[in-house]
């Protein structure tokens, strides 16, 4: 599926990571085609403008790197490469109805293209299939490693909901909402391919806290592109986060160094939607000069340090290479 290049800078530099594995990726695209070409035609419609909107195709990567440097060379490798993407794409229709989101990736999103009902059962078909690519080569750790995941992803986004337009709301508890939420299917994807030789089993741990602090590293860096990237490198609008009521770590950095009349009127924003008393351009002015963006990012480059410590044992392989250059572009990256 063609998808398009946020830049040439970003593009060059994924190329170079991905070097090693553009045959396997262009076999994961093929399977997606495969697999909505034997689907109904309002799935292939939807998953198909979905998974063709400009997605970085982190996880499948991750997936497929790590199968390299393990040295398997099964079909398990780009079958469950693709399986992590569909999770992830269903993942993605159910956010934006959850959130009412009207743009993702600079394009309209299923439920406002074709309305939730369709999008909800597409996403529903998504995560059902994705399960029985997994049973269909017996393979029940995977798929309880793969449901694991997918749990802990709706459990956040249970959490997520009941804090939703609270900005009371404390690092703590945010962090718990982003591992379960985010963090956990980067854990799934790069434990994947240890599941797949008895000789690697010894790996699944190690190799989930790899995912899992990449997870959390690139969320962090999400939150910071909300209050720096232009519309055009988000693909919505700015501050979209806070208007659908997510208040994210910079802001709860920020918000004990205003004056009541300030968290008041953040307040506001993240209940009703809309800016009143406080205008977008004044808040992005204090988000910006207050500090919090670099304390964020900080914290992001602490995870993704944590994550690259997990492949010192792999030191020699370019693979390890490419996956820790892979940590620096999400804390480099500008979409």
């Amino acid at each position: 599926m063609e998808r398009p290049v946020r830049s040439l800078r970003e593009a060059r530099e994924i190329r170079e990571v991905l070097g090693a594995i553009q045959t396997e990726l262009a076999e994961v695209e093929r399977f997606f085609e495969r697999e909505l070409g034997a689907a109904l035609p309002m799935v292939r419609e939807v998953a198909g403008w979905i998974l063709g909107g400009g997605g970085k195709r982190i996880r499948p990567a991750l997936v497929l790197l790590i199968s390299r440097m393990l040295d398997y060379e099964g079909e398990r490798a780009v079958r469950y490469a693709a399986v992590v993407e569909l999770i992830h794409t269903a993942t993605l229709i159910h956010d934006d109805i959850i959130d009412e989101s009207e743009l993702r990736r600079g394009r309209p999103t299923a439920n406002r293209r074709w309305g939730n009902q369709p999008a909800v059962l597409v996403g529903d078909w998504l995560y059902t299939r994705t399960m029985d690519l997994c049973l269909e080569l017996g393979d029940v750790e995977v798929m309880r490693l793969l449901t694991g995941a997918t749990l802990k992803m709706i459990e956040g986004e249970i959490l997520a909901d009941q804090v939703r337009g609270r900005i009371d709301l404390d690092e703590g508890t945010y962090m718990e909402i982003t591992r379960r939420k985010t963090a956990e299917l980067f854990a799934a994807a790069c434990a994947l391919p240890a599941l797949f030789q008895p000789s690697t089993l010894h790996l699944t741990g190690q190799l989930a806290t790899f995912g899992r602090s990449l997870g959390l590293c690139f969320q962090l860096i999400d939150d910071v592109l909300d209050y720096t990237a232009s519309e055009e490198q988000l693909g919505k609008p700015a501050l979209a986060d806070l208007r659908e009521g997510r208040v994210t770590l910079p802001l709860i950095l920020l918000l004990p160094r205003l004056d009541g009349r300030r968290r008041e009127a953040i307040a506001r924003v993240a209940e009703e939607g809309e800016f009143g008393p406080i205008s977008a351009g004044e808040l992005l002015e204090l988000v910006r000069t207050s500090g919090v963006l670099d304390e964020v990012r900080r914290r992001a480059a602490g995870f993704a340090r944590r994550a690259v410590a997990q492949l010192e044992e792999f030191g020699g392989r370019p693979e390890a290479a490419a996956l820790a250059r892979a940590a620096d572009l999400l804390l480099e990256r500008r979409s």
